[in-house]
């Protein structure tokens, strides 16, 4: 089955999406295609990408993200394929509040197992999906930004991109 590719023009520099049937296989911040494949389960990876203009509601969400509502990225359908601790660790991520990071034990702890801290960073490091499963948002505990895929810069564009978002939010709310 055919996968859509789409690069768009964000703030942090391009993002691309790979997409079936509505579906996010993978995404970041590249625009080298080839950086994300390697990321997709093995069973998941497509045969033929076709590039697109537009993916429609998913194209929306990361719009949306940099617009100020980072909630529309969380609706957005993701596959990603793996062991059962990650995968649940992955759906885990998606309720993690924009504005609010967590700390990796912390993660590790939401995901069912405070002990399985390097797991849950494994969880992060694997992520094929990014921002759609924000695992931008997983710090250590010492409040440093940890690791990210796609760079320290964007991370912490992120982070304090969601920390403002909050913030009006409360004070308009």
């Amino acid at each position: 089955m055919k996968a859509q590719l789409l690069v768009m023009s964000t703030p942090d520099g391009p993002f691309t999406i790979l997409a079936q049937e509505g579906v996010v296989l993978a995404s970041g911040w590249t625009a080298v295609p080839g950086e994300l494949t390697g990321q997709i389960h093995p069973e998941l990876r497509p045969g033929d990408v076709e590039a697109v203009t537009d993916l429609g509601s998913i194209s929306r969400a990361v719009e949306a993200f940099y617009a100020g509502d980072p909630g529309m990225a969380m609706a957005v359908p993701v596959l990603q394929k793996s062991g059962p601790f990650r995968a649940h660790a992955w759906e885990v991520l998606r309720t993690v509040r924009p504005g609010s990071p967590v700390t990796y034990t912390e993660y590790a702890e939401l995901s069912g197992n405070a002990k399985a801290v390097r797991a849950a960073a494994s969880a992060c490091a694997f992520n094929a999906a990014a921002l759609f499963v924000p695992c931008h948002r997983v710090i250590r505990t010492d409040g440093s930004l940890g690791g990210f895929r796609w760079g320290l810069a964007i991370k912490e564009s992120l982070l304090a991109r969601e920390a403002r978002e909050s913030l009006l939010a409360r004070e308009a709310g």
